[in-house]
C-alpha cells in the first residue's frame, strides 16, 4: 500500500505529496542529531534507500513509513504532516505526566540548534508576541528583522523570549523562557561576521537589515515527560 494520498489524509483534509515525507524524515533526523546510517540501522533499511527518500520525490509504503517513525521517535501521522493546519497540543495528555525544571545549561542545549522562537514585549498598543527565526551565539539570542517592524520595536526594552517543542505522539515536550534586554547590533564587523556564521534567515523573506541581540538576565525551562522515562527520552 503506497501513501501518495491515504484514506487517513483525506479524512483530515490533507494530502501527503511525494517528497513531503522525505523532507520531514530529514528534518526530524537532523533535529535528533542522527546520521543516515544510524536511522537506516534503526529502521532496518539500506542507507542508499533512505538517502533516496530524503532527496527525491517518492511514494512511501506503510511498512517503510512506520519503520521510519519508530526509528525517529515520532509518529506516522507526524511524518505525513498531520496537524500542520491546527495548533499543537490537541492530543490527549498522557496519564502520568512528570514536569521537571531544566538547569540553565540544559535550557541552552535545547535552544542551541536555533529555529523559531517568540519575542514578547510591551507596546503602546498593548502586549505583543512575535515569532522570529533565531540563533544562539555567545550566550545570547540573535535574530534579524526589518525596520519599523514589531520585532524591531524590542530594541532597548526588557523582553521575554520563548522556545518550545512538543511531541504529541509520545506526550513529551519542553519550554524555555529567556528574559533580558534587547539591543540592536550596529558594529559593521559584527554584522558581517553574523551574516557569514550565524545568520538566522527569516522565513518571511524580504530585506531584514536590523540585527537584534537579547542578553539574558534570567533563563528558565521546564520539561514534561511520561512517568517511567528519563530526560534522555524527551524530545530534543
Amino acid at each position: 500500500m503506497f501513501m501518495n494520498t491515504t484514506d487517513r489524509d483525506r479524512a483530515h483534509g490533507r494530502t501527503a505529496h511525494p517528497g513531503d515525507v522525505g523532507r520531514r524524515v530529514a528534518h526530524r533526523r537532523n533535529q535528533l542529531g542522527l546520521t543516515r546510517e544510524q536511522v537506516a540501522v534503526r529502521a532496518r533499511m539500506a542507507v542508499s534507500y533512505l538517502e533516496y527518500l530524503e532527496s527525491q520525490p517518492a511514494a512511501v509504503d506503510l511498512e517503510t513509513i512506520t519503520a521510519l517513525a519508530g526509528a525517529l521517535g515520532t509518529s506516522v501521522w507526524y511524518l505525513l504532516g498531520g496537524g500542520l493546519d491546527s495548533p499543537p497540543g490537541q492530543a490527549t495528555p498522557v496519564l502520568r505526566p512528570v514536569v521537571e525544571k531544566l538547569q540553565a545549561w540544559e535550557c541552552w542545549a535545547k535552544m542551541e540548534p536555533g529555529g523559531v522562537g517568540r519575542v514578547a514585549l510591551s507596546t503602546p498598543e498593548g502586549p505583543q508576541v512575535l515569532p522570529v527565526n533565531y540563533r544562539i551565539l555567545d550566550g545570547t539570542v540573535l535574530y534579524r528583522t526589518a525596520p519599523q517592524s514589531g520585532a524591531a520595536a524590542a530594541v532597548g526594552k526588557q523582553v521575554a523570549f520563548e522556545v518550545d517543542q512538543l511531541d504529541e505522539a509520545f506526550g513529551v515536550g519542553w519550554s524555555v523562557l529567556v528574559t533580558g534586554t534587547a539591543h540592536q547590533v550596529t558594529e559593521a564587523d559584527a554584522m558581517e561576521w553574523f551574516g557569514k556564521h550565524a545568520d538566522p534567515q527569516p522565513w518571511v523573506g524580504g530585506r531584514r537589515d536590523i540585527w537584534v541581540r537579547i542578553r539574558p538576565s534570567r533563563i528558565t525551562g521546564r520539561v514534561i515527560r511520561t512517568a517511567g522515562t528519563t530526560a534522555s527520552d524527551d524530545t530534543s
